[in-house]
């Protein structure tokens, strides 16, 4: 079924129309500085497709939980443990249910930390749960950096790679990855490659307009047009947008985000006793207790020195090691793991569960029956659940 879905106006002065079906196969790319509109682009393209397709917001300032009210998505607040995001992502998937993952309040690790948990529970749902999603990432360039920042190198291999299967390997599970960013130059290149749509924004910085124009398609010596684009206004180019490079300005939207703009406000009518207003101190002042933090003294270089020179103390006894845990024979460590196995299948509820979530419940249990010898790789543990499965 072929549904088109109305952005706004080229151009030309006809409609912009969008191909969701095809969005689905192909991939969004949206870029532009910030003030350019993207994020109203974003609220515009997921307002008109919310009808048609089931919806997963990546929201790292909490813009579009107004969505809920409106049309029914659910908030999922990000402050939450592994397992509880893996848990929700699941059912997300099995019911098809619209949501926003709201990660305001995080910090940078803690955001690309949830956020790469979760786009990889989704990735990971079982089969029969592939229907179609229309993921949007807002500020993708924070989840998929192109060189290391202060985070962990940890938490960016988790992020970039959800980022990566989204959009290189989530069509085929059903995932549209719709990516946002501020800086082309700052997202990695092989997420932005993976896409064949892409509406560019107004962009001021020269490595950001090259790179705008090459994806276009367009000679670099008019790249210098993306300066000059209003607010609101895109080139757009892709199977699911136009055949060639076409400015589009997107439409009005029903719904608002909650940190807006700031606006010009016209100052109050200052009174006639403004210097006696400012100047008078308040009665309280005098009786709220003043606290300043004063800085530390330095330490006479004397009880520095007399410290360094006092004898060190004896070293403690050592301790006494701990009993090693007594040692099994392979074939009663394979013994133990399989009846682990065995327990996880007889679970009814196993078979809805995805392989990352039930990797996890068996480490668990191989630490609570203290199952010595190195733990199963996710490969290995997949082979033994699908033999365990089998019967």
């Amino acid at each position: 079924m072929k549904v088109g879905i109305d952005m706004g106006t080229t151009s030309e002065g006809t409609s912009a129309s969008l191909d969701i079906e095809e969005l689905l196969a192909t991939r969004l790319l949206v870029q532009g500085n910030s003030g350019s509109g993207k994020s109203h682009l974003l609220r515009r393209l997921l307002e008109q497709s919310a009808p048609w397709v089931q919806q997963c917001i990546i929201d790292p300032e909490g813009d579009f939980v107004t969505l809920a009210d409106k049309f029914g998505h659910v908030v999922i607040e990000g402050e939450r443990t592994d397992a509880e995001l893996i848990g929700i992502a699941t059912r997300i998937r099995q019911h098809r249910v619209s949501c926003v993952l709201s990660l305001e309040g995080l910090d940078v690790e803690q955001q690309m930390r949830s956020a790469g948990v979760f786009l990889n529970a989704m990735f990971d749902a079982d089969r029969e749960y592939w229907y179609p999603v229309l993921v949007v990432v807002d500020e993708a360039q924070m989840f998929a950096p192109s060189v290391g920042g202060d985070v962990s190198e940890e938490i960016r291999k988790v992020s970039l790679g959800a980022m990566t299967n989204l959009m290189c390997r989530g069509r085929k599970r059903g995932l549209a990855g719709v990516i946002a960013t501020q800086r082309l130059a700052k997202l990695a290149k092989n997420v932005a490659a993976e896409a064949s749509n892409f509406l560019m924004g107004r962009t001021f910085l020269d490595i950001d307009m090259l790179r705008a124009a090459d994806l276009l398609g367009m000679d670099r010596r008019t790249a210098e047009m993306f300066r000059d684009l209003k607010r609101g206004s895109f080139v757009a180019l892709g199977p699911a947008l136009s055949r060639r490079p076409l400015r589009v300005t997107i439409g009005s939207v029903e719904t608002s985000a909650r940190s807006m703009s700031p606006k010009l406000m016209p100052l109050p009518e200052a009174p006639q006793d403004v210097a006696d207003l400012i100047f008078t101190p308040d009665p309280e002042e005098f009786t709220r207790p003043v606290v300043r933090r004063t800085a530390p003294q330095p330490r006479p270089a004397s009880d520095i020195l007399a410290e360094l020179s006092r004898p060190r103390p004896e070293p403690a006894a050592p301790v006494e090691a701990k009993p090693a845990q007594p040692e099994i024979s392979a074939e009663e460590r394979e013994a133990l793991i399989g009846s682990l196995f065995a327990e996880i299948v007889a679970n009814p509820e196993a078979a809805f569960r995805p392989d990352a979530e039930l990797y996890q419940d068996f480490l668990v249990r191989c630490r609570i029956r203290r199952v010595p010898g190195t733990a199963l790789s996710l490969s290995a543990f997949r082979r033994k659940m699908a033999v365990a499965r089998s019967g």
